[in-house]
């Protein structure tokens, strides 16, 4: 019961200290939205209106699975660590992990 508890603990700091990083990033000079999604490509975690972040979320976790192929076709030892989209409205920056995505858009100045 006493490892459980623990785990329960450990849990709960995890998530305050993602919540705390996310409101790092998103204090950012510029830091449009953030959204996080999960393995399947499902948003979990927004600061975005619904319709956009559903939008962001399917296309970059498409491209970021395609990019993730792509570099690893050229290199099985290699995986992909961070992209990075510039337009001439946004810049996009995706972290994958093993269980999900951070996505933070900007205005690129």
């Amino acid at each position: 019961m006493h490892s459980f508890n623990n785990l329960i603990l450990d849990l709960i700091s995890l998530q305050a200290e993602v919540e705390e990083t996310l409101k790092r990033i998103q204090s950012h000079k510029g830091v449009i939205g953030t959204i996080v999604v999960n393995a399947e490509g499902i948003p979990i975690r927004t600061t975005l209106d619904n319709s956009t972040t559903v939008q962001y979320a399917g296309l970059l976790h498409q491209l970021t699975m395609k990019a993730r192929s792509t570099v690893r076709d050229i290199d099985p030892q290699n995986d992909l660590t961070f992209l990075r989209i510039r337009s001439k409205k946004h810049e996009i920056m995706v972290a994958p992990d093993k269980e999900y995505l951070l996505i933070v858009i900007q205005n690129p100045s």
